[in-house]
């Protein structure tokens, strides 16, 4: 695939960055699709490609030796992953899972660090992201070791509003996790999650529907926390 079909995609990495600032690197790409439940890879994986998500949904999901399943992220359209393997030569550290039919477009190894080597930009953008990834898993261990599970249910939901710029009265988080999603994500079980659901709509802070939560009041929500 060209660099300006790459650059057709209008993935956030790439904003603002032309074929010109490009043209040193040796860049192509490809694209495949996924099917629902279907594994891009595993955790231990040994690939070391670059992936961006085109269309569809993904998790970043840890699976423990008993079976357990942990979410680390849910990606929203554009992010990219796998980088860490890209800049360190070591295993993936987590297993990528597609929850809907899904298209992803990938970049080598190879690729990858000349594009962090060559075009300045791509690479403040990298090291921006990994600063913030850092960041988010800090205070997922605080909240982890310091917060109930009605705060940590309510701190996740409110993550997510943001970022979808939906934080506000009537805001609606379409696609929104499962009881089970949410139980992964922040260390409790779906039982725990749903009797947190509930008495959250009880205090009016949400509404819940199929695939969907409406934030009803904001200031409820945070006062879970």
């Amino acid at each position: 695939m060209t660099v300006a079909k790459l650059l057709g995609l209008n993935l956030p990495v790439f904003e603002g960055i032309t074929a010109a600032d490009l043209s040193a690197v040796n860049l192509t790409y490809r694209e495949q699709s996924l099917h629902p439940w279907e594994i891009l890879f595993s955790q231990h994986d040994t690939s070391r490609d670059v992936c961006f998500l085109l269309s569809g949904a993904l998790l970043a999901v840890y699976w423990t030796q008993d079976g357990r399943e942990i979410i680390f992220n849910r990606f929203p359209v554009g992010a990219y992953f796998g980088e860490l393997a890209a800049l360190d030569n070591g295993n993936r550290s987590l297993a990528i899972t597609a929850t809907r039919d899904t298209r992803i477009a990938s970049i080598s190894q190879e690729c990858f660090v000349e594009l962090f080597d060559k075009v300045p930009l791509f690479r403040n953008r990298v090291t921006c992201n990994l600063v913030t990834k850092i960041r988010a898993l800090t205070e997922r261990n605080l909240e982890l070791t310091t917060f109930s599970v009605e705060q940590r249910v309510a701190s996740y939901l409110m993550r997510l509003a943001i970022e979808q710029n939906l934080l506000k009265v009537g805001g609606i988080i379409t696609d929104a996790p499962t009881h089970g999603e949410i139980a992964a994500s922040i260390g409790a079980n779906r039982e725990m999650v749903s009797r947190t659901l509930t008495r959250l709509k009880k205090k009016g802070a949400l509404k819940t529907g199929r695939k969907k939560i409406e934030i009803c009041s904001p200031e409820k929500l945070s006062a879970a926390i």
